[in-house]
């Protein structure tokens, strides 16, 4: 998808890119499939902040997105392309045959009026979705699950994607985005294909208005603090913060490792990319 640009005009407007939205068809969403999202500014159910940093933004209406991809055999028309405002990825609108409409993450190369289907018969194509054992060594796959029936949880943003690199007994090697090798349950379900809207992670939002947009607020740094604030405040004039970097909760991080999930350890085989 193309990338605009802008002239100069302001120090603004200089570094500022939007995507050109050329593949979205229809702009208002289906109202059957949209529900109210309540802000919550970052406060738990308590009302004390749980995630610093969030507030504003502009008004969003959640669209329910089928991950589980459950209609087994009843094929599909790709009726519309629509932005989401809740994801990076694009999502289409299928009319089912039985008249049910739902929505799913748009892959690569899923145009208006292409029919897909979903269940352990469907082929090969981009869009649709069968469980890992139908598929050949090397599919590039997204929108996979991590425990069958769950839903998809993995490759959901925009331009990720998963391969599978092959099948054991019970087990199938996916290959993730972060360059982590990761056994995964054969019955599990994945969408052929790779997500769109590739190239959102070139976009650069070029002025602080867009990120509020967004609802982030301003993210200030703990050496600008003071010392009953964070371990890095303080000192006469400008400091680097003096020890190893740390949260304001004293926890070190920039590659301290924090995963204690003992449960799932046997399913990696190999870790990220450093």
């Amino acid at each position: 998808m193309p990338i605009k640009s802008f002239r100069p005009t302001t120090p603004t407007r200089r570094f500022q890119t939007v995507e050109t939205r050329a593949e979205v068809t229809k702009q208002s969403p289906e109202k059957s499939l949209t529900t109210g999202k309540q802000r919550t500014g970052g406060r738990n159910s308590a009302g004390r902040v749980s995630s610093r940093f969030r507030g504003g933004g502009a008004k969003r209406s959640y669209r329910e997105i089928d991950f589980k991809r459950d209609k087994h055999g009843i094929p599909a028309l790709v009726a519309a392309i629509e932005y989401d405002p809740n994801r990076s990825a694009r999502i289409a609108l299928l009319h089912y045959r039985d008249g049910e409409k739902r929505y799913i993450l748009c892959p690569v190369g899923l145009k208006v009026g292409a029919t897909i289907v979903s269940g352990p018969e469907a082929d090969i194509l981009v869009g649709n979705a069968l469980p890992l054992k139908n598929m050949p060594a090397g599919t590039v796959v997204h929108n996979v699950e991590l425990r069958p029936g769950k839903g998809g949880q993995m490759a959901r943003a925009a331009g990720s994607s998963v391969q599978l690199i092959s099948k054991e007994t019970e087990y199938a090697l996916l290959k993730l985005p972060s360059g982590e090798t990761r056994r995964v349950r054969i019955e599990c379900m994945a969408t052929v294909g790779q997500v769109g809207n590739v190239d959102h992670e070139n976009v650069s939002l070029g002025k602080a208005g867009r990120t509020r947009h967004l609802g982030r607020r301003p993210h200030n740094r703990g050496v600008s603090m003071n010392p009953i604030d964070h371990p890095h405040g303080g000192g006469e004039g400008r400091t680097s913060g003096g020890r190893h970097p740390v949260t304001p909760w004293g926890q070190p991080t920039r590659g301290f490792k924090t995963r204690k999930n003992k449960r799932t350890e046997k399913f990696i085989v190999s870790r990220k990319k450093s």
